[in-house]
């Protein structure tokens, strides 16, 4: 047992080490040109790339974003963050919050909590690919793992057009033989916002790498050329160290890792650092040739020795994804949570495309996404009571689930469509406790081998014609919510 002057010792040491981080943001249009073509992009204090945060875990986080875009809303999502007990400062338009209208100003201010990779973005349509984006990283005093050093990539596809021309020719291109048009091909692939970054690092030292995948469409692959690399954390979770041998690395849209690398003990070269994203995505599964010249690649360097030579990058010829990547589902959670049991609530959602009202739309269960007028937060806030909560038709047209506090629920996502897609959990983290592969078909039972110990993160990638089953505990209700 503590002693009680141990124990106000303690309380005394984490108040001096924990800090409030205080952010004062414009959010603006900014002329850029990370690949030598200028654009407009959407930056934050007429500056872009947007800052990297980078905070303690218990620090109190306190942004405050005023609307300087003039022409359009906007709002913040802190993605991955788990938000316990903070809803409203998730930043999802429709959902937590009302849209930040143009002159108009928001404070968030959340704990940082817990640990991890993160990101922030706009979730005002559009936005993000246009630049309103940036890394979001809690440091742990203790992670389970030995680093020296530390630094983060962040891997992305970028648009020579604003998002809002790109939307426009892309609802115009659907049909109702071709309900989903062509997505418009990115014109380049970044890292760190910017082509033929450097790194600069040091001979027989452990980096802790943070790589965020904060493109708009196709997932990355990326390979650290005779590197090996073991990744400790997915998605917020740190995981049973996993060596990556004779695989590599892929990212879908919104998904993150960290990874040690041990450099050489020698600076006689430098290395590669080579990013592709995915033609599969881009190309096979929507039936169109790749363009002459098309280029799906970036390079940067490990320097460690800036008067040495930068190498070209490794050349790959063909890359399948269940021969070469590593499958995340082998990942284990480092505090071995094990399986959910039982399921309280099974929710699925089976997703396709169909042409409505004269244009190419996402589907869920057959209906289409209408924002509300009234977040859906606070539509459940004001529904003070327990019937009202749980009637759906108090949220509108949103497709609302309700589940109960503390239940145990299971996501069955079946995917008919012809493309692979990301899903995003706001909230919590879910296990994952089967996912096939391309054309894996829908779900009609559980498999053979399902981890007793699943692999948890915030984020996965469903194939095409395929499925994924996830499971969570409903318990992060808002701190303003009448329940339990």
């Amino acid at each position: 047992m503590l002693s009680l002057s141990l124990f106000v010792t303690l309380i005394a040491l984490t108040s001096v080490q924990a800090k409030v981080v205080h952010l004062n943001w414009n959010i603006t249009w900014v002329k850029a040109a990370p690949d030598g073509f200028e654009r407009r992009l959407i930056g934050i204090n007429n500056e872009w790339p947007c800052p990297s945060i980078e905070v303690n875990m218990g620090d109190r986080m306190v942004v405050d974003v005023y609307n300087g875009l003039g022409d359009q809303p906007t709002g913040i999502h802190w993605h991955g963050f788990r938000q316990y007990m903070t809803a409203t400062m998730d930043g999802a338009l429709g959902a937590t919050q009302c849209p930040i209208l143009p002159g108009k100003s928001m404070r968030y201010e959340f704990n940082a909590s817990t640990s991890g990779t993160y990101w922030y973005h706009a979730h005002q349509t559009g936005q993000y690919p246009d630049g309103l984006r940036g890394p979001f990283i809690v440091h742990d005093p203790s992670p389970p793992f030995q680093y020296d050093e530390e630094f983060t990539l962040t891997l992305s596809d970028y648009y020579h057009e604003e998002m809002q021309t790109l939307l426009q020719s892309y609802d115009a291109s659907a049909s109702a033989t071709n309900p989903s048009g062509l997505e418009p091909l990115p014109d380049r692939t970044l890292i760190n916002d910017a082509v033929n970054t450097t790194i600069t690092v040091k001979p027989n030292t452990t980096y802790l790498i943070h790589l965020i995948c904060i493109g708009n469409w196709p997932g990355h692959v990326i390979i650290f050329d005779d590197h090996e690399l073991t990744v400790v954390e997915i998605d917020g979770v740190f995981i049973d160290p996993y060596t990556v041998t004779g695989k590599h690395i892929r990212l879908a849209t919104g998904q993150r890792m960290s990874v040690l690398l041990h450099t050489k003990n020698d600076t006689s070269r430098n290395y590669a650092v080579w990013d592709s994203t995915d033609v599969n995505m881009m190309f096979f599964y929507e039936n169109r040739s790749i363009p002459a010249n098309f280029n799906n690649n970036a390079t940067a360097w490990l320097v460690y020795d800036k008067d040495k030579p930068l190498p070209p990058a490794p050349i790959y010829t063909e890359l399948d994804p269940g021969r070469d990547f590593v499958d995340d589902l082998i990942f284990v959670p480092a505090d071995h949570q094990p399986i959910l049991e039982p399921v309280d609530h099974r929710i699925v959602l089976d997703t396709d495309q169909a042409f409505v009202d004269n244009a190419g739309q996402m589907r869920v269960n057959g209906q289409t996404y209408i924002m509300p007028e009234t977040p859906t937060l606070y539509t459940a806030i004001s529904a003070s009571r327990r019937n009202q909560t749980s009637d759906v038709s108090v949220y509108g047209q949103v497709n609302p689930f309700v589940v109960e506090y503390g239940q145990v629920i299971e996501v069955v996502i079946n995917n008919h469509h012809g493309n692979l897609h990301p899903w995003h959990l706001h909230g919590h983290q879910f296990q994952v406790i089967q996912r096939t592969g391309v054309e894996g078909g829908y779900f009609n039972g559980y498999f053979a081998n399902v981890s007793s110990t699943p692999v948890r993160r915030d984020t996965i990638m469903v194939q095409n014609h395929g499925h994924a089953v996830l499971r969570f505990r409903a318990d992060n209700p808002d701190m303003f919510s009448p329940f339990p």
